[in-house]
């Protein structure tokens, strides 16, 4: 096959091109945090929840001699920190965390033997720092079940002991939201209450607990996407900059974000997911593109964030040596992501200006090197198929006027549908339409959710079924494709409780996010071609072929169509020196067009000096 790509001025994306060189010129500590995007290795895609600080630093010696000098500074413990390493414990199981007095999460001494005698992760970033690095932590929304149950003191960190208000003393059960437990670990944590006072001092006590302990960086989970939590990422942030050590903010994950949501939380924290997690499958490879598209069109990249800059994060590089999601043991297999697949991760990483983050263990690493070049990237023409009209369901901020889409239609005087209508072209579709109802409470219940749920619907995707619309990040809903999977059975659930307010929208009580149906293509191809440039800082130009068809194929662009991409770069009468990242190929000077063949699911990188 031979796809000549014709590279025309659609769009101009603010990218970075992070390979194989290092850029050292000004300290990322003098121009604040984040000014380039983050890279470092975290323990996820490797050790699952289960690694020790013997395994830990063990990875962050070989991250300090190895990849520091390329640029990775930050070592990242994963989730579960806290959790016994004991029979009946797996991510989703309640009562093995260890927690203190004020119901704050410590590291299991198990695990983690420095921590013994309150020290926390005290000793743990002290060795890391005296490697060069910086230390960092995942940690989860609110309050943990655990601390809820105990019903534990609040502490008052700015006064000292309990925190006390209105003449009493507060616990961790008058803060706790028990309906708004984390979608996918519901039996691990929960929201807490932002605008009661003691809310806000059992979260300061955290993070003022962290920068105690020599915290560089934290991963903030099930707060961002469908579970966004606006009112703990404000607070969160708003106590990050009272501290006196600096910590990068960094959002996980990122299920459903589009550009309109990141935009409300871009300015509040340093990197955010705006994708779900990523694991060593082409599928997901191939599914970062169009996010990575978008974010770009909608000027996300390298934008003003906490004390410094903010960037879109595609996850982590799931190479090397690595796990299975969710598996109560560390690393066991190689990635299953061809060389070539793994090159055009990579790439595509760098020419996204993704932070740069490792994850998997080292038995088999080779030399990942990177930096990040201000630059600027072009939308290409892509050769796209497969298209069919249908919706798919997906979650935005209410802020975004396309989500005031929905109505009421009454069937008859008992039965009322909620549907969505979008005119395509000259016609409407058939209407997404789910089946309305009250929510379901007891006479024991009604007097504790009244007052919160009043006016919330549950909807069923049929008439009689006692399936509902479910918001969790499980979801995944499109009109042509049987609903049962989707849903999940009626139940007194956040997630399933709706709103439709007087403006159309559809308004998710667990998230405050609203229901959008989008059109779509019902057939996703995986065929086709990708081609971005860039230019470098110091003049050079970036092009990137991606080839995501399933055989090899020759990609040609002329360079006069680089010129027509780059305004004021005279190219036309140019010659140009030209080399390919990835072989190493020296292409010598070309004045024409730049032409290889590429692997199946393959990239060239080339580097052009005119």
């Amino acid at each position: 096959m031979k796809i000549f790509v014709l590279i025309t001025l659609c769009f101009f994306f603010f990218f970075g091109l992070s390979l194989y060189r290092v850029s050292s010129e000004i300290p990322d500590r003098e121009l604040g945090h984040a000014s380039l995007p983050p890279r470092g290795w975290n323990s996820y895609d490797s050790f699952c929840w289960t690694i020790s600080e013997e395994e830990f630093l063990q990875s962050a010696e070989i991250i300090s001699q190895r990849l520091r000098p390329h640029g990775y500074e930050y070592v990242v413990v994963d989730y579960l920190w806290y959790r016994r390493k004991v029979k009946g414990a797996y991510v989703d199981s309640l009562g093995f965390d260890v927690i203190d007095e004020w119901g704050r999460m410590i590291p299991d001494p198990g695990r983690w033997p420095s921590s013994i005698g309150g020290k926390g992760f005290t000793e743990v970033a002290k060795k890391v720092h005296g490697m060069g690095l910086k230390f960092g932590i995942h940690v989860m929304r609110g309050i943990s079940t655990q601390a809820f149950n105990a019903n534990t003191p609040i502490l008052d960190s700015l006064k000292g002991g309990v925190y006390e208000e209105s003449g009493r003393q507060w616990r961790a059960k008058d803060i706790g939201l028990k309906e708004k437990a984390c979608a996918w670990m519901p039996h691990g944590f929960m929201s807490v209450n932002t605008k009661l006072g003691a809310g806000r001092a059992f979260l300061r006590s955290l993070y003022k607990q962290y920068a105690e302990w020599g915290v560089d960086f934290v991963k903030h989970d099930c707060v961002f996407g469908d579970d966004l939590d606006i009112d703990e990422i404000t607070f969160v942030s708003e106590v990050l900059k009272e501290l006196d050590r600096p910590i990068l903010y960094s959002l996980s994950p990122g299920t459903s974000v589009t550009p309109a949501m990141a935009k409300e939380i871009s300015a509040l924290v340093n990197m955010y997911r705006i994708t779900g997690d990523d694991w060593d499958t082409w599928g997901d490879v191939v599914a970062h593109f169009n996010v990575s598209r978008d974010f770009s069109t909608a000027n996300m990249i390298g934008t003003k964030g906490l004390q410094g800059k903010s960037w879109p994060d595609l996850d982590m590089l799931p190479l090397g040596w690595l796990t299975d999601q969710g598996l109560n043991e560390g690393p066991h297999r190689t990635c299953k992501l061809s060389l070539d697949e793994q090159r055009t991760q990579m790439t595509l990483w760098a020419m996204a200006k993704s932070p740069l983050m490792f994850g998997g263990d080292f038995p088999y690493i080779t030399g990942i090197k990177g930096t990040n070049k201000k630059s600027k990237v072009i939308s290409p023409n892509l050769s796209e198929v497969g298209t069919s009209d249908t919706h798919v369901l997906g979650l935005t901020t209410c802020k975004d006027s396309k989500a005031n889409g929905w109505s009421i239609e009454a069937l008859d005087q008992d039965l009322e549908q909620i549907c969505w209508k979008e005119k395509l072209g000259n016609r409407f579709e058939e209407p997404f339409c789910f089946y309305k109802r009250k929510t379901l409470l007891t006479a024991d219940e009604e007097t504790i959710y009244n007052q919160r749920y009043q006016g919330q619907l549950h909807l069923l995707a049929g008439e009689g079924m006692e399936f509902c619309l479910n918001a969790s990040p499980k979801r995944k809903l499109t009109s042509k494709e049987s609903k049962r999977g989707s849903l999940s059975p009626c139940k007194r659930d956040a997630n399933q409780m709706w709103d439709l307010n007087t403006s159309g929208a559809l308004v998710n009580s667990y998230s405050g996010l609203c229901a959008i149906a989008n059109s779509v293509e019902a057939k996703v191809d995986s065929g086709g071609i990708r081609s971005w440039i860039a230019t470098g800082r110091r003049g050079e130009l970036y092009v990137a072929f991606f080839n995501l068809n399933t055989e090899k194929t020759v990609i040609s662009t002329n360079i006069s169509s680089l010129a027509k991409a780059l305004p004021g770069k005279n190219l036309n009468r140019a010659s140009c020196k030209c080399r390919e990242v990835w072989s190493g190929k020296d292409y010598g000077v070309i004045k024409q067009s730049i032409s290889t063949t590429v692997e199946t699911h393959g990239c060239a990188l080339f580097v052009l000096n005119c």
